[in-house]
């Protein structure tokens, strides 16, 4: 498993649209968003990248929500991937289509019973719930929603 530096970040983060608002308690597994039904992988950023994130998929929110991961609790699930040379549109492409924010996290599917594997990512692996609000222009750091490993770009 390759991580984006020697030191594997101490969070991940998965971000979440304005509607609906993620039910609190959280339950075992949140609903799969559509393009991580369609990538066969939980999409997610670390703080170096979620800024590029938001401002290439979410310019147009005014709010969403993030999912805060700690990555010892998913490390052996998640696949750092590439995402260079791909479109948005592509099996694993994204915003950073020149590779300059480097491997991205993906968590991939955890066994069941009956050996059957299931993408899931709820309350066993969130550590917290923040609201974030964009504000005026573009994302920015401004508003994160924990005290620590506040987003930079990258």
């Amino acid at each position: 498993m390759s991580t984006p530096s020697q030191r594997p970040p101490k969070y991940i983060y998965k971000i979440l649209p304005p509607s609906p608002a993620p039910p609190s308690p959280l339950p075992l597994s949140l609903p799969l968003s559509d393009l991580d039904s369609r990538d066969g992988f939980i999409h997610m950023s670390t703080s170096g990248q979620i800024l590029g994130t938001l401002n290439n998929f979410f310019s147009a929110t005014s709010h969403v929500y993030i999912l805060r991961v700690p990555y010892a609790e998913v490390e052996s699930r998640v696949k750092w991937e590439m995402a260079a040379g791909k479109k948005a549109d592509e099996k694993g492409g994204c915003w950073d289509t020149e590779g300059r924010a480097g491997g991205f996290p993906h968590i991939y599917e955890v066994g069941d019973e009956e050996g059957k594997g299931t993408l899931r990512l709820g309350r066993e692996e969130v550590e917290n719930v923040g609201m974030w609000e964009k504000g005026e222009g573009s994302w920015s750091e401004k508003g994160w929603p924990f005290g620590e490993d506040e987003p930079n770009q990258a």
